[in-house]
């Protein structure tokens, strides 16, 4: 099928590399890359293999290092989905944030906000403020029956922050002064030539402040298990050692 130098690429080394359902026009040409490629190759390695020396081209300690690596890498893995406490609790949430304030300081402003898309030319703004100014769980459920109704898209989340920047991806928001145009703004109306946008901002902290738990539960979960998968692999390894040391398992000469 193809050759270069002393290898050889036969139809077999092409079994899976067309998808199944390709026409003949593509595989032709997925299989003309293939060999392509192939030779590329195999040119090079003959270039590397004529310019090194036999001590360059001696791998067996780095392979054998990656290897070791590999195996245990790969019974850590089995160890940790097989012997690792994934559930978390909330009281252990609020323990470490409250123990590590420190190291939650936020690095951009936050929000908590309100937000609804309608069309150009909408009629109901007025009704559409009242409701969103309202914090009545009849009005509520009012605002979003509302926004089912009329919105092409809305966000009614009273409890999640988002980074301002990120709301700002949503909503064609431009300022220089993220902090001033939040408390200016009861309600911020928008336009842009396809929508005009009603913004309320329930909630602003700013960058430097220590950042809400809410904001970084997910993040202090997994730091809690990566903390426990350390411990795991820590405390296997110790057990280990002491097994081998009881049984004579090895000597230092």
């Amino acid at each position: 099928m193809a050759k270069a130098y002393d290898k050889y690429l036969y139809i077999s080394d092409l079994k899976g590399i067309v998808p199944p359902g390709t026409n003949k026009r593509d595989s032709l040409t997925i299989t003309k890359n293939f060999i392509d490629n192939w030779i590329r190759q195999q040119i090079l390695i003959h270039q590397a293999e004529n310019n090194l020396s036999e001590d360059q081209k001696n791998f067996t300690e780095q392979l054998e290092n990656y290897r070791n690596s590999l195996v245990v890498f790969q019974y850590e893995t089995e160890l940790i989905k097989q012997k690792l406490d994934t559930i978390v609790s909330k009281q252990e949430i609020e323990k470490y944030y409250k123990d590590n304030q420190v190291n939650f300081i936020l690095r951009q402003n936050i929000v908590q906000a309100n937000w609804v898309k309608l069309k150009p030319g909408f009629k109901g703004d007025a009704k559409l403020k009242k409701l969103l100014n309202s914090n009545r769980d009849n009005d509520q459920n009012k605002l979003e029956e509302f926004c089912q109704e009329n919105a092409s898209d809305f966000s009614l989340d009273n409890e999640t922050w988002i980074t301002f920047d990120e709301l700002a991806k949503m909503i064609p928001i431009k300022t220089t002064d993220q902090e001033a145009l939040v408390k200016k703004n009861n309600i911020l109306e928008l336009k842009d030539s396809l929508a005009i946008y009603y913004v309320k901002f329930r909630d602003f902290k700013t960058k430097e402040n220590v950042s809400p738990l809410s904001f970084e539960e997910k993040n202090i979960h997994e730091i809690i298990l990566n903390k426990r998968r350390l411990q795991l692999i820590e405390k296997m390894q110790n057990e280990v050692f002491e097994k081998a040391s009881k049984q004579n398992d090895f000597e230092i000469y």
